[in-house]
């Protein structure tokens, strides 16, 4: 008798899969070694492909296993949400929002939508989570988040592009600094400064950006220090240890001795944009991108 795919096949696969060990995904999974390696040969022999390649040092991936560990995370993931809304729509809710989002967003544009989400579609329920550009731009790929508030210029082709708001950049400095709004002209004031930025990992969009903003003004930045939290940026720059360069909308919510000012008179801006995936399935979305897009038109139209 022809042995059958069963969903437990795939969790086994993926335990191996992302420990790249037998014993620590066989730990994992609460079963045998011995009984782990039955059930991947046996998942091999169904597929008529090889997953894995193990030696006695290692494990390893091959093409068609890599191929298959992206599908079954989507199809897995996928298959939660699924779970999640159904239990949602049967305790009379209209399901599950799950809002990926830059630190930047919660200045504005997240709360609004929160607001404007209970106002209007009170059933819908929502998730929050902080994460990098890149990082959700892969969670929506993934089918773990619905929507994301980003810096990008670009998304990969599956997924979708708004502006939603559109912000100025700042300087901040010390309190103590000799610079200040009467006697600041030019950002070439700055070019013997140390710069203190958000990671290019974390936004290379946003880190692009500003070194766009100095090189037009004749210098490249001496950068010092990268971080991914705002809070630890302002903090370093109270300590003398640079200056920095934000989008303007940061500076609110912190009590800290640095002042902020303002750069107008250059060209770039800070976009911020939601992305999400074409092919989403989730009854909520729609609900969700109208109410963002509507709040910026109106933003537009002031």
């Amino acid at each position: 008798m022809g042995y059958q795919l069963e969903l437990r096949h795939f969790h086994y696969f993926l335990a191996v899969a992302d420990e790249l060990h037998y014993r620590k995904a066989a730990e994992k999974l609460f079963i045998s070694q011995p009984g782990l390696s039955r059930q991947i040969k046996q998942m091999e022999t169904i597929l008529e492909t090889q997953l894995f390649l193990r030696t006695k040092k290692k494990v390893t991936l091959t093409p068609a296993g890599a191929y298959l560990k992206g599908e079954l995370e989507f199809i897995l993931n996928h298959l939660e949400l699924s779970k999640k809304q159904l239990k949602r729509i049967n305790e009379g809710d209209s399901g599950e929002i799950r809002i990926g989002f830059l630190g930047s967003a919660m200045q504005n544009v997240v709360p609004e939508l929160l607001l404007k989400l209970k106002e209007k579609h009170n059933g819908i329920k929502t998730s929050l989570e902080e994460l990098n550009n890149l990082a959700q731009v892969d969670a929506i790929q993934k089918d773990k988040l619905d929507i994301g508030f980003v810096r990008l210029a670009r998304v990969p082709h599956d997924l979708e592009i708004r502006p939603v708001f559109e912000d100025t950049f700042s300087i901040v400095l010390p309190k103590d600094h000799v610079l200040h709004k009467e006697n600041f002209k030019s950002v070439n004031q700055l070019a013997t400064e140390d710069f203190i930025l958000f990671s290019q990992d974390y936004s290379p969009y946003y880190y692009a950006t500003v070194m766009s903003i100095c090189e037009e003004a004749g210098f490249t930045p001496r950068v010092s220090h990268k971080s991914v939290h705002a809070q630890t940026i302002f903090k370093l720059v109270e300590n003398h240890l640079g200056i920095a360069i934000i989008p303007t909308a940061l500076q609110y919510g912190f009590q800290m001795d640095v002042k902020f000012i303002p750069l107008k008179n250059i060209k770039q801006k800070a976009t911020l944009a939601v992305i999400w995936k074409k092919d989403n399935r989730n009854p909520a979305l729609n609900h969700c991108i109208q109410l963002v897009l509507d709040n910026h038109r109106r933003d537009g139209e002031r």
